[in-house]
């Protein structure tokens, strides 16, 4: 229903048995879809509502905070950085912004297999957001507006669109909320809490509540921020240089050019001392952690260092990164030393640091407790179960990181616009995507704590590698219409590049009378007995395909002959990732019914049938992951499901 060109009164909210009575302003607005909050899930979800022809308004607090840094200076990391490769493959905004603005590149994990390796960028957090926020200002089919949201209203169990703090209603189709942590959040300091978002932006109390008023769990969350130092004020001779790569890597398929490594920046690792300890038991119960004023659940992956202090209290020190903030800053980030601390204390405990003893500390530490929905509320669309047409997408979630919600915005816009246009949804398995992993474990299993992403929380994560996110990915980028025609073709003539290669290599031979043995022998490897192809041979742990130059024309970059190197090496346990993969598809194939009475089947175990009635699962594969349901329960359920087949309707 549009809104008429008068002052109108319209009956929005039922509450506690008492109706709402909301004064909407003139006004005649309907768009297509609505995105609120500007930060890094709804930039990606912004952009790729408009690239896929949305008519489409992002809504923020501060225009100027558009994709803001209010933690940590950085991208990538264990398993994020490979989220990043994953956004790029399907088409999003994150590899490009952060390869264009890095202060330093570093790949992790290099001394270990390919299944862990992945991209870090010391970001310029003032060059990534105004990267983003020019990208987002001349992007077609998009209109920014700073406004802050107050409430969402819907019809019938549906969205409808949501109501301005001036009080005029503006229409949708679909409603993607991306509020991170600015929901009735507050900046916690000692014994003292402050209604307010991160960067001193203002909260929203009415928003939680009107997704309350509609059916929808919140909890609250705690994350928190480290102090930030004067750069010129520290003494790096007292502390460890920590490089970046020399070698050419990023995050996107389309970066052709980084910054060269000598105009690349050092972070730099020092580490708490006993000193630094001291002071901090001394005063814990001055912290807001650990005074009671917290309500809400830290991150257990990247604690406040009166946390770890607490929870690891048999560790002798901790290790503290000094990391840059911007070429137009002079401000160090202390990661790893995030802290509620009175302001008098973190003085104490910054100073105690080597390297830091004389430092100026231009903004101090804080915690920030915030409202998050319920994640078993979510499909795996993102699309709410109790709210048609509502998507939700980042730290509202339950996840924490830049990384984690980019991804989420991009796969809720996806789905929020193919569900517009009456297609089939886009859901990324767990052998498909780290994103497909993180959404999967949010809507089946849930959170209670702000969820973060970690290699071992993957299966299968030998397929799910750095190198290889264009070739589980690029195709649905292309069919989704994030991804061009230039770029899918510059992506199909790469894989015919790692074919032939792989090809080539099959079809040259060598044999015991080869020249090849003495460069064998000379990298201590057993010489050849009997005849080899090149691909088995390569299989050796000593024998890589750089080492066989002298031998076949290699003409390919090093992209492709990496690629096909970690193909020939790592063949067995690909192999057997895929066949274990498999399976999960064939479970993935048994769909399940949303009108299923899981209370009344027989022989399920009390907490099965909660939990399935809960969940809801699509699938028997997300049933079998749903924590409380045991073999024996699905078991239960395919025999429940055969029977149903088989009796008369």
């Amino acid at each position: 229903m549009k809104i008429a060109g008068r002052m109108r009164i319209r009956f929005i909210l039922w509450t506690r048995c008492i109706f709402y009575i909301i004064v909407v302003k003139s006004g005649d607005e309907m768009t297509d879809i609505i995105v609120v909050g500007g930060g890094h899930a709804g930039v990606e979800a912004a952009l790729a509502c408009a690239r896929l022809h949305k008519e489409t308004i992002l809504y923020t607090l501060h225009t100027d905070m558009i994709a803001s840094m209010p933690c940590n200076p950085s991208i990538g990391g264990p398993a994020k950085g490979i989220v990043v490769r994953e956004i790029d493959a399907l088409g999003g905004e994150m590899g490009r912004a952060a390869d264009a603005t890095a202060l330093q590149f570093k790949m992790l994990n290099t001394t270990k297999g390919p299944g862990v390796q992945c991209l870090r960028v010391q970001s310029d957090k003032i060059a990534y957001k105004k990267y983003m926020q020019k990208t987002l200002q001349k992007q077609e089919h998009l209109e920014i507006r700073e406004m802050m949201v107050q409430k969402i209203f819907m019809e019938d169990g549906k969205i409808k669109g949501i109501v301005q703090e001036d009080g005029v209603i503006v229409e949708c189709r679909a409603l993607i909320i991306t509020a991170g942590t600015f929901m009735s959040s507050l900046v916690m300091v000692g014994h003292e809490a402050i209604p307010s978002g991160p960067e001193e932006e203002p909260t929203t109390n009415d928003l939680s509540q009107s997704l309350r008023d509609a059916g929808i769990t919140t909890f609250r969350l705690k994350t928190g921020t480290p102090a930030r130092v004067k750069t010129d004020t520290i003494d790096f001779t007292k502390t460890q240089r920590q490089p970046g790569t020399e070698s050419f890597v990023c995050f996107s398929y389309e970066t052709k050019e980084i910054r060269p490594i000598e105009r690349q920046y050092d972070c730099y690792l020092t580490y708490t001392t006993p000193l630094t300890h001291q002071i901090i038991r001394d005063n814990l119960t001055k912290s807001a952690m650990y005074s009671g004023l917290v309500k809400g659940v830290g991150p257990r992956y990247c604690p406040s260092i009166e946390d770890k202090l607490v929870r690891f209290a048999d560790k002798q020190r901790h290790q503290i990164f000094l990391e840059p903030e911007s070429e137009q800053l002079n401000t160090t980030y202390i990661q790893g030393f995030s802290t509620s601390m009175p302001y008098d204390v973190q003085e104490r405990m910054v100073h105690s640091l080597p390297g830091l003893e004389h430092c100026e500390i231009e903004k101090y530490a804080y915690a920030i407790e915030y409202d998050a929905i319920d994640p078993l509320q979510c499909l795996p669309t993102l699309e709410n179960k109790i709210v048609e047409n509502l998507y939700t997408a980042g730290q509202i979630n339950g996840t924490s990181g830049y990384e984690e919600a980019a991804a989420q915005g991009l796969m809720a816009a996806i789905n929020a616009c193919r569900k517009l246009d009456r297609k089939e949804p886009l859901i990324l398995s767990r052998d498909e995507a780290y994103i497909g992993v993180m959404i999967d474990d949010l809507v089946t299993k849930g959170t209670n704590e702000p969820y973060r992403l970690l290699t071992s929380r993957a299966e299968y994560r030998l397929l799910l590698r750095h190198d290889n996110a264009d070739t589980r990915l690029r195709t649905y980028g292309y069919e989704t219409g994030l991804v061009s025609e230039e770029q899918y073709s510059a992506f199909q003539q790469k894989q015919r590049q790692i074919a032939e290669l792989l090809e080539k290599l099959k079809n040259t031979r060598f044999t015991p009378r080869s020249s090849i043995n003495e460069e064998l022998i000379h990298k201590g490897s057993d010489p050849l007995s009997e005849g080899i192809c090149a691909y088995d041979l390569i299989k050796r742990p000593d024998v890589h395909i750089e080492d066989l130059r002298s031998y076949i024309a290699l003409d390919e970059d090093d992209e492709i002959i990496q690629r096909a190197q970690i193909e020939i090496k790592y063949e067995g346990y690909i192999k057997k990732a895929r066949r274990d993969a498999q399976h999960l598809k064939q479970l993935e194939a048994h769909k399940l019914s949303k009108d299923i009475d899981y209370q009344n089947i027989e022989h399920l175990s009390l907490e099965a049938r909660q939990k399935l009635a809960q969940v809801r699962p699509l699938t028997m594969g997300q049933a079998s992951r749903i924590s409380g349901v045991n073999p024996a329960d699905i078991a239960v359920l395919a025999v429940y499901l055969e029977q149903q087949k088989r009796s008369p309707s």
